[in-house]
């Protein structure tokens, strides 16, 4: 799945995300965040739909979150993210500062 840097997974959804990706992953390194009480993830850099970036993605344990596995049916990583596509229709198409074709 292709992510569309929407940012809706980190801003908006409740997940499970490492605190620091240079220690090994164990309970006490992980962190619930809760966009819905004001928390979006504290890795979500960026401020725009279509420009949000994770600062973790680098790190090799990035691979094991819980994030690393978010997906869909689709297993080409041609697809583009559906939720994504549906955000940033919603929001005027924009990615990357760009229209998309959807």
């Amino acid at each position: 799945m292709k992510c569309l840097r929407c940012g809706y997974c980190c801003l908006y959804l409740w997940v499970i995300v490492i605190k620091d990706p240079t220690k090994p992953l164990s309970e006490d390194n992980w962190q619930e965040v809760n966009a819905q009480q004001g928390k979006p993830c504290p890795h979500l850099r960026g401020n725009k739909p279509g420009k949000y970036s994770c600062a973790i993605h680098k790190f090799p344990r990035y691979k094991e979150t819980p994030c690393s596995h978010h997906g869909q049916i689709e297993r080409s990583k041609k697809d583009l993210c559906r939720m994504g596509e549906y955000i940033l229709k919603k929001e005027g198409g924009l990615q990357n500062g760009r229209k998309i074709k959807i």
